[in-house]
């Protein structure tokens, strides 16, 4: 592929669509060519994203099959079920990434749970800082990029799947709002959720909880099963994670530290922070990483880790450009930062 690739954006007008954009405003090789927004078509960009002050008077376009067909690479940030229908329309030549849910889960009883309506098939699922997935990205043209909690998830737990009961892994994570996209809803107005912690989706019923289990089974060569309870916290943007499960070998704080050094040694964008250091939201602001914290709890003989992100970079739009490069050929890391904003 040349080093200028011609880029669409359909979904644009989104939390996740425009941290696409402000990546890709700074990439050097992806040239966002179109940019839809079927509800906001016509809209300037600036009114929606007023950030992006590099599409000064440039306007969204609308969803057109046409025009999204002379793209070279599609990057698609729809709500699920809206992205089979614009991508089975598609010339197998575009190199799609889909930052929806549609095309994750390999089991369609799963998608019919926990989604609803018909299963639309199964894409290389895009866990880009896994090692093992890396080469199966390369070669791959259509791309379903995991979700914001099951990216923590999968990157705090994947080392260590094999020294722990991966029948019975306890997750607690906490994300910002943008985290339940744009649209308007009186439980996500600032007056609603400053102040206060809540838990939603209660007792296993998030969609996030069968890719974790289908993508860690694919790892461990096993079953694996996740109790997972999110909660809503009172901050734009972020994710932090926490997992639990019990010991089932001996190993040292040592041991298990270096399980995680040696799986993420391959990646820029995963860190083990150093001992009594714990990851937190405002050091991941803006940036494609991920912080990794790893206990051994001695008293109950269980692995403990901390796992921070931003779920607008690392758990959508920078994982989607990552695999994006990776597909082109171009390095993991081009046009995105390992460096959050802090506080």
């Amino acid at each position: 592929m040349s080093s200028q690739i011609n880029v669409g954006v359909i979904g644009a007008s989104g939390y996740s669509g425009g941290e696409l954009l402000r990546m890709l405003s700074q990439h050097p090789h992806f040239k966002p060519s179109y940019i839809a927004a079927g509800s906001s078509a016509g809209e300037l960009i600036t009114s929606i994203h007023p950030h992006l002050t590099a599409f000064t008077g440039r306007t969204f376009a609308a969803t057109s099959i046409d025009e999204a067909s002379t793209c070279d690479l599609l990057f698609v940030a729809l709500p699920h079920g809206e992205s089979a229908k614009i991508v089975n329309q598609l010339p197998n030549s575009i190199k799609i990434v889909d930052l929806g849910a549609d095309f994750r889960l390999k089991n369609a009883a799963s998608w019919t749970k926990y989604y609803g309506g018909d299963h639309a098939g199964t894409w290389t699922y895009g866990i880009a800082d896994v090692k093992q997935q890396v080469a199966k990205i390369a070669q791959s043209s259509r791309i379903a990029n995991p979700g914001c909690y099951a990216t923590s998830i999968i990157l705090a737990t994947a080392p260590a799947i094999s020294a722990i009961d991966a029948t019975d892994i306890t997750v607690v994570a906490a994300s910002g709002t943008t985290g339940a996209g744009r649209s308007a809803k009186i439980n996500l107005i600032g007056s609603e959720v400053m102040n206060s912690l809540t838990s939603y989706k209660f007792g296993g019923a998030h969609q996030h909880t069968p890719e974790v289990e289908e993508t860690l089974s694919g790892i461990k060569g096993g079953d694996v099963k996740i109790s997972f309870t999110p909660i809503l916290a009172p901050m734009p943007r972020g994710i932090l994670t926490t997992v639990t499960a019990k010991l089932t070998e001996s190993i040292s704080q040592e041991d298990i530290r270096a399980l995680y050094e040696s799986a993420y040694a391959h990646t820029p964008f995963v860190t083990l922070l150093p001992q009594g250091q714990m990851p937190k939201t405002s050091s991941l602001t803006g940036s494609n990483s991920v912080h990794l914290q790893v206990a051994i709890d001695d008293h109950t003989n269980r692995l403990v880790v901390s796992a921070a992100e931003d779920n607008l970079g690392k758990g959508a739009a920078g994982q989607a450009i990552q695999n994006a490069n990776i597909m082109c050929g171009f390095a993991p890391e081009l046009g995105l930062s390992t460096i959050g904003v802090g506080a």
